[in-house]
């Protein structure tokens, strides 16, 4: 090496990373015409590491503190450099720090449904969303796996790959659950406690520790929320006359507004009162195990009955004089065959 050669060299004796803000998990120390001086430095920061490098291969790991940097400290490097004890040069390594901070509020969630066996609405189609937190915990493993020789790795280029795994592992621990939906969706905690165990060993292989995981809803597709929505709405209605009593009795006032006065409220309450016949008719069909015949009609009013419930509804006000005219005229004219 010449002499402008040797100029031109910088030499380091101080490395540390002043983080830049958030999102970098591993950024390389810039070394280009670079040589590190035998006892540099190196500063490590809370919630940080440092690795040495050495030709792809990683050497020395160091935590947080203020470490000088000779053939004691870097014992791997010395090995791999094949230093002697005497060695007291500027050398040449990479560089890496490591944010090993949490990461907090990432979000994660099934894209597609997923399909299970549910022993109460038979094969159904669930999606899960929720929120867990990691942070970096082995960077050897991260370096070798993950990060690689990239001059900075963020938490975005990470984020779609944990991603992926969070989603598997739900997908897999919902198909291979045998709780029932209404089951699943009343115990979160305990879904969420069921993945963040089967998660940890996948997340440590890339030397990422998992910290907490939360399912925060399970739910079905909108088609099948709605049958379900109808399904609850039929239990709260409880007995079965009961709820179509309050039916026709709901009808008749809305009857009563519209169009053809009498007529209107007739209809409403004929319509009513035959359903309400037709389904208690049935319900105590099935409760006696046995089929019964149709209730015969009943028999016709008496003229002068059917008159005097007109009169009543005159005299209550529900009934005008020209519908109490009309309709005496047409009991009269069945009596007399006019």
């Amino acid at each position: 090496m010449g002499i402008g050669d040797f100029i031109k060299k910088q030499f380091i004796d101080v490395l540390q990373w002043n983080e830049d803000g958030d999102g970098v998990l591993a950024w390389r120390y810039p070394m280009q015409d670079s040589e590190i001086q035998y006892g540099a430095k190196l500063t490590v920061r809370e919630s940080q590491m440092a690795v040495f490098v050495n030709e792809g291969k990683v050497a020395d790991v160091f935590g947080p503190g203020l470490h000088t940097l000779n053939t004691s400290t870097l014992p791997l490097l010395t090995y791999l450099q094949n230093w002697d004890k005497l060695f007291e040069s500027p050398f040449k390594s990479d560089v890496y720090f490591f944010s090993t901070r949490l990461q907090l509020g990432r979000k994660w969630g099934t894209p597609q449904p997923v399909t299970v066996r549910d022993k109460d609405f038979g094969m159904v189609r669930l999606r899960a969303f929720g929120m867990y937190s990691y942070k970096l915990a082995d960077p050897k493993k991260f370096f070798t796996e993950i990060s690689g020789t990239r001059d900075t790795y963020t938490v975005d280029d990470l984020e779609m790959q944990l991603r992926n795994l969070v989603v598997s592992t739900m997908s897999s621990t919902l198909g291979n659950s045998a709780a029932p939906f209404l089951d699943m969706a009343a115990n979160l905690g305990v879904m969420s406690d069921a993945v963040k165990a089967a998660m940890t060993p996948v997340f440590e292989r890339y030397g990422v520790a998992i910290d907490n995981f939360a399912v925060e809803s399970i739910s079905l597709p909108e088609e099948l929320q709605k049958a379900l929505d109808t399904r609850i709405s039929m239990g709260m209605a409880g007995n079965m006359a009961t709820y179509t009593q309050y039916q026709t009795a709901s009808a008749i006032p809305l009857a009563a507004q519209n169009e053809g006065g009498l007529a209107g409220i007739g209809a409403s309450l004929g319509a009513g009162l035959t359903m309400g016949q037709v389904m208690t008719e049935a319900m105590r069909t099935a409760q006696a195990g046995a089929t019964t015949p149709a209730p015969a009609a009943a028999a016709a009013e008496a003229p002068e009955v059917r008159l005097g419930k007109l009169k009543s509804l005159l005299d209550g006000g529900l009934i005008t004089q020209t519908d109490y005219d009309a309709a005496k005229a047409e009991v009269i004219r069945q009596i007399t065959g006019g």
